[in-house]
């Protein structure tokens, strides 16, 4: 008898990945069909344990645009979409999903952040320096920690200052309020 592996995926709105997490799989066969079926099988460890897949996906899929890639730790699939519309859930089947499914909150982007293609981000010439977000040359390096300890010290003590003239004023507003009465 066959075991289930670990399968996370995630998806957006034109595909869906799909992640069996099988360290050294072996005479691994995957075939997938258009109208959505999916099916998964492999050996694994020093016994040769077999582990199978087979499960119905939500709506129907490109085939020929779908890929894999096999490595030691897992084999990973990009399953297209054959509409490019969210997905209710992974499979067809309702009610309690099978244990052995969980969401990829890796690769997982919600419907309202998915802008078509998120993955394939293209920053073009922007310079990150422009945003003024500090000395960034020295993050994670004792130099560089010491000098944000220099600007937030210093930033401190600009605050405080400021702090004293308010009270300062502060005090002396009460004192001429308390000389007229």
């Amino acid at each position: 008898m066959s075991r289930h592996p670990t399968v996370k995926w995630a998806q957006r709105s034109d595909k869906v990945y799909i992640t069996v997490e099988l360290p050294d799989a072996e005479d691994v066969k995957v075939k997938l069909e258009p109208h959505g079926k999916f099916f998964f099988s492999a050996t694994s460890g020093p016994s040769k344990t077999p582990y199978e897949v087979d499960i119905d996906l939500f709506e129907s899929v490109d085939v020929n645009e779908s890929k894999a890639s096999v490595s030691s730790r897992c084999i990973c699939y990009m399953v297209k979409k054959a509409e490019s519309k969210w997905w209710n859930r992974l499979i067809k089947q309702e009610g309690k999903t099978p244990v052995y499914l969980k969401v990829d909150w890796d690769k997982w982007v919600d419907e309202d952040e998915d802008k078509g293609g998120a993955d394939d981000m293209d920053f073009g010439d922007f310079d990150f320096n422009s945003l003024n977000m500090g000395d960034t040359d020295g993050i994670g390096d004792e130099e560089g920690d010491s000098d944000m300890e220099e600007e937030t010290t210093a930033e401190s003590k600009v605050a405080e200052k400021i702090e004293e003239e308010e009270n300062a004023e502060k005090d002396k507003e009460a004192a001429s309020e308390v000389k007229k009465n």
